[in-house]
């Protein structure tokens, strides 16, 4: 089991847990969104979530304000949200910052893993992906802009 399968996460009941049940599994971690510009990027996600799936891959969705206030409801208007526009199934946690002194301790090590542009660690905005190898390891970062059809190639050379 890699370290960051080890990294305490708060679930979208807010009971804390990790992420021990994806260990062999690859990664799409994402910071998400429900009033963003880049929002239909769920169904690019749930897309590859579905199709991929049955071969170990999974989308980890983490809702986060920190951007223009673009995800302000509680887990429950996020999960009903989620289901009914873009009917995703994949797991959605606890709304978290990325950014800053509160940041969640999975982002503090993704960011240092797989840092941004220039080595920038900061998170950029809304729907920002981290690629997780099948061991924990951070393989690569994706700018908010590149769409979740773009990475089924890099997906695929994992699984």
């Amino acid at each position: 089991m890699g370290r960051i399968h080890e990294i305490p996460v708060q679930k979208a009941d807010g009971l804390t847990g990790n992420l021990a049940s994806e260990d062999g599994k690859v990664m799409l971690i994402v910071n998400v969104a429900s009033k963003c510009g880049f929002t239909p990027q769920y169904e690019g996600l749930e897309t590859l979530h579905k199709d991929l799936s049955a071969r170990g891959f999974t989308v980890l969705g983490f809702p986060c304000n920190q951007f223009g206030a673009q995800e302000p409801g509680d887990a429950e208007e996020i999960a009903t949200f989620c289901k009914l526009i873009y009917d995703v199934d994949f797991p959605l946690f606890a709304k978290i910052d990325v950014n800053g002194d509160e940041a969640a301790p999975i982002y503090r090590y993704l960011k240092d893993e797989a840092p941004g542009l220039l080595g920038s660690k900061a998170i950029k905005w809304n729907f920002t992906k981290f690629l997780v190898d099948r061991t924990g390891k951070v393989v690569r970062r994706y700018a908010p802009q590149t769409k979740p059809e773009e990475l089924r190639g890099d997906i695929e050379a994992l699984l």
